[in-house]
């Protein structure tokens, strides 16, 4: 495989591996490989830094089959040569989310990730792995920054960098300074092979929609994506309201509108 990371791409991920001291020497990284083409650039990054940098670590990838479909276990295997041909470990997990989520019937996006992650963790303890690489980008973050103030009215987004204390394990993201369109047009010029999502909604997505949301203020606001990812940042906050308040909290302050104190003579 002669196909070598563009120089802006490399420096955008070694300012993430920098800026929050994503890699140790002697980690095992665990990497999420769903053949999607930001998981085959992160683990091809992934695999030319760890001859580059004078850190030593080591790498293993992993693929969730969810049993979406039932020749997702096949067309799989390209992603087992994939990883050959960069000296990285590769396994091939089944986890049956498809009938999970039409037992449970709640949020389908919600139960596939939670399984996936859950399964992931498991893996990465059986494997000795101290950490977990994932393959999303600014895009996803920002993305992830709105849909959680239109749902939930929370300004909150995930970390580059996260320690789970239950697993004991670190999760990583190294692609997250890289916009969405210098993926694929790495992917396209190199000739990447990806695999389509088993999804069975994918396109259709609350997480989509907002993709779309964006794309379409863009049009009236052109900096809105620049403005939502600076927005991300804990130095951003301007003037909001303070929290609400309890009715213990505003007892005493309540009676002082509704009970007149007596006035002498």
């Amino acid at each position: 495989m002669k196909i070598n990371l563009p120089k802006l791409i490399e420096s955008k991920i070694m300012r993430a591996l920098v800026e929050f001291d994503m890699i140790q020497d002697g980690d095992k990284i665990l990497i999420g490989l769903s053949g999607g083409k930001d998981s085959l650039l992160l683990t091809y990054a992934l695999a030319i830094l760890r001859e580059r940098l004078a850190k030593k670590f080591s790498l293993a990838a992993l693929t969730i089959d969810p049993k979406f479909d039932e020749n997702f276990k096949n067309v799989a295997a390209k992603l087992t040569k994939f990883c050959e041909e960069l000296n990285i470990e590769h396994k091939i997990h089944e986890v049956n989310i498809s009938e999970v989520i039409a037992a449970q019937g709640k949020n389908p996006c919600f139960t596939c990730a939670y399984f996936r992650r859950a399964a992931v963790n498991r893996i990465a303890n059986e494997l000795g792995a101290n950490k977990v690489a994932y393959a999303h980008h600014l895009d996803d973050a920002a993305e992830t920054f709105l849909m959680s103030l239109l749902s939930s009215g929370q300004l909150t987004t995930f970390q580059p960098k996260t320690f789970l204390s239950r697993t004991n394990i670190t999760v990583i993201r190294p692609l997250i300074y890289l916009r969405e369109f210098e993926v694929k047009s790495f992917i396209a010029k190199n000739n990447f092979d990806v695999l389509k999502s088993p999804c069975p909604i994918d396109g259709t997505t609350n997480r989509q929609t907002v993709k779309n949301l964006i794309a379409d203020l863009r049009k009236i606001f052109p900096d809105v994506f620049n403005h939502l990812t600076a927005a991300m940042r804990k130095n951003s906050v301007g003037d909001l309201w303070e929290p609400i308040k309890t009715r213990k909290q505003m007892r005493e302050t309540y009676f002082s509108y509704i009970h007149r104190l007596p006035t002498k003579g």
